[in-house]
C-alpha cells in the first residue's frame, strides 16, 4: 500500500496547497479588472469636472495612463476631500487620486506610491497688495479645511491671522472677490489656475511660492489602504514606465505648460 493510500487526506491537503499556490500567482498576474478611484474634483488644473460632467484633470490623465499601462480600467467618483481617507479605510474605493499630499500623519492611515507631483503653496490677495507675506498679523486668511495648507496656517501664524476654512478652495476664492478675505493660501497650481480665469488684474501672487516639504509633504501621491502593497508596487511599476515613455511630460504639459518631476 503506498503511502497515498494511506493517508488519504494527506494527499489531499497537499493537493489544495499546489492549487492555491498556482490560483493565487494568477490572481496576482492580473487581479485587477477595474481600478476605483476617489477624488475632490473642485481643484483644477489636478482635476475638476468640465462642462460635459465628466471629472478630468492633471490627476485624473495620469491615473487613467496607469491603468493603460497596467491594462485595467479605472473609475473615478467624486468626494468631500474630509473624506476620502476614511471612505478608503473602509473599502468604498481602492485608491485616492486628489493632490495629496504625503506626511508622517497621513502615512499613519494609507500607504504612498512614489510622489508623481512636488507641491508649494502661493498666497492670493486683490492686487496692488498692501501687505507682504511677513505682514500678515491681523489678516483673514481662506484655506481648503484639512488640506495641508490649513495646517501651515495654523502653526506659522497661530493666533496672529484669522482662519476661515472651507470644503473647496473655489469657496475661498469666492469669499476673496466678495472681500471677506484678504487673501487665500492654496497650491501654486490651483492659484496660477484661477488667476487666469480672473484676467481682470484685480488679484495675483503675494510673495514667492512657499515651499515647505514639513507641511506640504515630500509630494503629492496616490493612496492605498495599509497592506495593499501590491497594488501600489504595480502603480510605482506603472509610473516609472509612463515617465520613461514621454506619457507623463506630454501630460504635465497639457496641464502646466512644462515638464514638471
Amino acid at each position: 500500500m503506498s503511502k497515498w493510500r494511506k493517508y488519504p487526506s494527506m494527499k489531499n491537503y497537499f493537493l489544495m496547497i499546489i492549487l492555491l499556490f498556482f490560483m493565487n500567482g494568477a490572481l496576482n498576474a492580473g487581479q485587477w479588472k477595474t481600478i476605483q478611484f476617489a477624488t475632490e474634483a473642485t481643484y483644477p488644473p489636478f482635476e475638476f469636472i468640465d462642462p460635459s460632467g465628466r471629472i478630468t484633470g492633471f490627476d485624473i490623465e495620469i491615473a487613467s495612463a496607469l491603468c493603460q499601462q497596467m491594462k485595467v480600467d479605472c473609475t473615478f467618483s467624486n468626494q468631500s476631500f474630509n473624506s476620502l481617507i476614511p471612505s478608503l479605510k473602509l473599502g468604498k474605493f481602492d485608491a485616492i487620486i486628489a493632490a495629496l499630499g504625503v506626511t508622517e500623519e497621513r502615512e499613519k492611515e494609507v500607504s504612498f506610491t512614489h510622489a508623481y507631483y512636488e507641491p508649494s503653496g502661493s498666497f492670493v490677495g486683490a492686487m496692488p497688495a498692501s501687505f507682504s507675506l511677513s505682514q500678515l498679523t491681523g489678516k483673514v486668511i481662506g484655506v481648503q479645511q484639512g488640506s495641508v495648507f490649513e495646517k501651515y496656517l495654523r502653526d506659522k501664524y497661530g493666533v496672529s491671522v484669522k482662519i476661515k476654512t472651507y470644503a473647496s478652495v473655489q469657496d475661498a476664492f469666492l469669499d476673496l472677490v466678495l472681500g471677506r478675505l484678504d487673501a487665500v493660501l492654496a497650491d501654486t497650481p490651483i492659484a496660477t489656475a484661477w488667476l487666469k480665469r480672473n484676467e481682470d488684474n484685480q488679484f495675483g501672487l503675494i510673495g514667492k511660492p512657499v515651499v515647505d516639504h514639513a507641511y506640504f509633504g515630500t509630494g503629492y501621491a496616490i493612496a492605498v489602504r495599509k497592506g495593499d502593497a501590491e497594488l501600489r508596487d504595480a502603480f510605482n511599476k506603472a509610473l516609472a514606465e509612463i515617465k520613461a515613455n514621454g506619457t507623463y511630460e506630454k501630460i504635465a504639459k497639457k496641464y502646466f505648460g512644462r515638464a514638471i518631476h
